[in-house]
C-alpha cells in the first residue's frame, strides 16, 4: 500500500507523485500543533501547515524536500489501497527550485531588519521562509 502526493498552489500543481511515478512510504510535515507523519491507511485529516520543510519518504528510499509557506493539508482514505496526501499552499518550492543566492540575501535582510526591531514579525516570518528554503535546498 502506497501513499500518493499533490502538492497544489494557486498557480499550478507543484508536485504530483502520479505525474512522477514516484509513490511515497511516509509523509511528514509540522502543523500549528507539532509534526505529522502520514502512512498509507491513515485515518482522514486536514491540518494548518507551518512554514517548514515537508519530506516525502519515498518507496526508493529516497527523501523529496519541499519548502512549504503555511498552507493545509488534507489526508483522504484510500481508495484502491492507495492514501491521498494533498498539500495547499500558497507558495511552495521543490529543493532544486530555490535559488540559494536569494535566499541567503532574504535571510541576510530579515536578520538585519529583526536587528533593528526585535518586534518586526514581517522580518521574523521573511526570516522563517528564507531559513527553511535554504534547509531544503541543503545550503
Amino acid at each position: 500500500m502506497a501513499i500518493a502526493v499533490e502538492l497544489v498552489s494557486p498557480e499550478r500543481v507543484a508536485y504530483s507523485s502520479e505525474d512522477s511515478q514516484e509513490l511515497a512510504k511516509m509523509v511528514v510535515c509540522r502543523t500549528t500543533t507539532g509534526d505529522i507523519a502520514f502512512q498509507s491507511g491513515h485515518v482522514p485529516f486536514i491540518g494548518v501547515l507551518q512554514t517548514h520543510p515537508v519530506r516525502i519518504y519515498l518507496e526508493d528510499g529516497s527523501i523529496k524536500k519541499i519548502a512549504v509557506h503555511q498552507g493545509f493539508v488534507e489526508v483522504s482514505p484510500p481508495v484502491d489501497g492507495t492514501t491521498t496526501v494533498t498539500i495547499l499552499s500558497n507558495v511552495c518550492e521543490l529543493e532544486d527550485t530555490i535559488d540559494v543566492a536569494r535566499a541567503t540575501a532574504a535571510r541576510d535582510r530579515a536578520q538585519a531588519a529583526l536587528q533593528a526591531d526585535a518586534d518586526d514579525t514581517e522580518a521574523a516570518d521573511d526570516l522563517a521562509r528564507a531559513l527553511v528554503r535554504l534547509e531544503v535546498a541543503g545550503a
